[in-house]
């Protein structure tokens, strides 16, 4: 069905039209996952929270705005793909998700997030990339697990020194931010294995020889005058990196990188975000992190 038909369809709340939009959900997946991805919805369907013991669901690239509070149900759930909607705030629902280790909430219009997001003490992966944040949340600084938080494509112009607490943290990915400085907390933190500060407005890169967790390191397309110091065996990507006479580009970066990952928990429409200057979702799972 093309999509034009879809979003007419979509308009009708009726359970024929709706049935139609999504097929046959009257049993629970063997697989413990629904992909409801690219089908023009724009209310969920509530069948889905009979599933109690789904561990997987992806929403992603629909018109989406709201979800409902017997979302609730689905305490089993694991991964939550919202990313490439409508959403202007997080629904508070999700925040109850208390098993959740992967929240995409990338490509909306979400401008903040909830205190109660710090409910969510098991994630570990957020994506927030391509939304309209002009600070990064500090409720972020309350998620003891998280390992991976891609930020890039927002507005953002300092991460708060709180970041620095999260001691789990293996790689940030801030490209296309607007940060005029390299972040003062991120030196402050040697267990990171990824920065990523490409396409901002940074001037002067301090050393970051003492991160002595540090693996990769990408600040290219900056206003710089200098490269980053860093440790010995450091991978760089950007401009001056002796260590390395012709810096590999960015796509070959990131297909080391996914050769390295498991991709089988990450939905296909989040690994499309390539255009928008954000490396792929498949660094959520990787050993690195």
């Amino acid at each position: 069905m093309g999509n034009t038909v879809r979003g007419i369809i979509a308009f009708i709340p009726s359970n024929s039209c709706q049935k139609y939009l999504l097929g046959d959900l009257e049993e629970m997946p063997i697989d413990k996952m629904v992909d409801l991805s690219s089908m023009q919805i724009r209310r969920f369907p509530l069948r889905v929270c009979a599933f109690t013991e789904l561990v997987k669901l992806y929403l992603s690239d629909n018109n989406l705005t709201n979800l409902p509070p017997e979302l609730e149900l689905l305490q089993n759930l694991q991964i939550l793909a919202l990313d490439f909607n409508k959403f202007k705030a997080l629904p508070l629902v999700v925040c109850s998700l208390k098993q959740l280790s992967i929240l995409y909430l990338g490509n909306n219009r979400i401008k903040d997030l909830p205190q109660e997001l710090s409910f969510l003490k098991n994630l570990h992966t957020l994506w927030i990339e391509a939304n309209y944040f002009t600070n990064l949340p500090t409720v972020i600084c309350e998620l003891p697990l998280l390992k991976t938080l891609h930020a890039g494509c927002n507005p953002i112009r300092s991460i708060p020194m709180e970041l620095k607490n999260l001691k789990e943290l293996k790689s940030i990915w801030m490209s296309g931010t607007l940060l005029s400085e390299f972040p003062p907390v991120l030196l402050e933190m040697p267990f990171l294995e990824i920065i990523d500060v490409d396409r901002n407005a940074i001037q002067f890169f301090p050393s970051l020889k003492h991160l002595l967790g540090l693996k990769l390191v990408i600040y290219d397309h900056n206003p710089c005058r200098n490269a980053p110091k860093v440790a010995k065996g450091v991978r760089r990507v950007g401009r001056w990196s002796e260590e390395t006479p012709e810096p590999k580009k960015r796509f070959e970066v990131e297909a080391e990188l996914e050769k390295a990952t498991e991709s089988k928990d990450i939905p296909t429409t989040v690994t499309n975000e390539a255009n928008l200057q954000t490396v792929s979702p498949v660094e959520a799972t990787t050993s690195l992190i």
